[in-house]
């Protein structure tokens, strides 16, 4: 009976810790896209963008997940405005940049401002045993001397370390990979063809299991095996007619990964340009 007792409160800690370890894996984040104070009106953006920051922080997820284009034209008075906002947040709140911050072809003048100004371009960050890799897209639209190729350098190191921790990865960037198909030709809303095939043999090659990005001003929402390729709307404003301005929340654990989005509270002025 003694020995029952034994292996019963043994089995019992196992049940436990296990437990313990499958909650402390279960999370949120919130993916923001295109806050770009200046697309929809700039009085317009600022309340947008502090209204999505109220209603997250109700929300209280881990972080947040800006995809790039914070401001339309990248100033520092413009970047002040941006910043001042987003230090509302009362969670960490990590950039990727898109090509309103450091242009559609970048180049050591605007990377070294948005650098100095907002920070990083491109890193990482963990979060309860998940990677999220923070990508500068810019730099896989165009090939840019000395950048381009020490991003890459860099991104494929970066996966290789994590594959070695066994960790499932986020990737982050500002250009969807494509917007309805996988063979379509390169355009403004994607990236070229032959990065955008290099790429996903990569994610599929080392553990992603889902691909964030901006830009399209619209939900762009596909699948690449198992792996999730998602564009969120707006907080500025949408380039359809149906889609609310908003954010995205993602709901993360061992077994499952879902996203859902989440519409801007009124009243905020529903008339961009104003």
């Amino acid at each position: 009976m003694l020995h029952f007792h034994k292996y019963l409160m043994v089995f019992t800690l196992f049940l436990a810790l296990s437990c313990s370890k499958k909650e402390h894996n279960s999370f949120t984040f919130v993916q923001l896209c295109d806050t770009q104070l200046g697309m929809g009106g700039y009085n317009h953006d600022i309340e947008t963008f502090n209204q999505a920051v109220k209603q997250i922080n109700s929300l209280n997820p881990d972080f947040v997940l800006i995809c790039g284009d914070l401001v339309n034209d990248a100033t520092e008075s413009s970047y002040a405005d941006f910043k001042n906002i987003r230090d509302k947040f009362k969670i960490p709140c990590y950039c990727a940049p898109g090509n309103h911050d450091v242009g559609n072809i970048p180049n050591d003048s605007t990377l070294s401002f948005y650098r100095k100004t907002i920070g990083k371009d491109y890193y990482k960050i963990e979060n309860k045993g998940f990677s999220f890799v923070v990508t500068n897209s810019l730099l896989w639209k165009e090939d840019i001397i000395n950048e381009s190729e020490k991003h890459d350098d860099w991104f494929k190191e970066i996966l290789k370390s994590i594959k070695l921790k066994k960790q499932p990865i986020f990737i982050v960037g500002h250009y969807p990979l494509f917007v309805n198909d996988i063979e379509e030709q390169e355009g403004y809303f994607n990236l070229p063809l032959e990065k955008r095939k290099e790429l996903l043999n990569l994610f599929d090659q080392n553990n992603v299991v889902a691909y964030l990005s901006g830009h399209a001003h619209k939900p762009l929402i596909n699948n690449y095996k198992s792996i999730q390729l998602v564009s969120g709307e707006a907080t500025s404003k949408n380039l359809d007619s149906v889609s609310d301005l908003g954010f995205r929340i993602w709901e993360v654990s061992n077994d499952t990964i879902m996203q859902h989005f989440v519409s801007l509270q009124k009243p905020f002025n529903e008339n961009p340009m104003n």
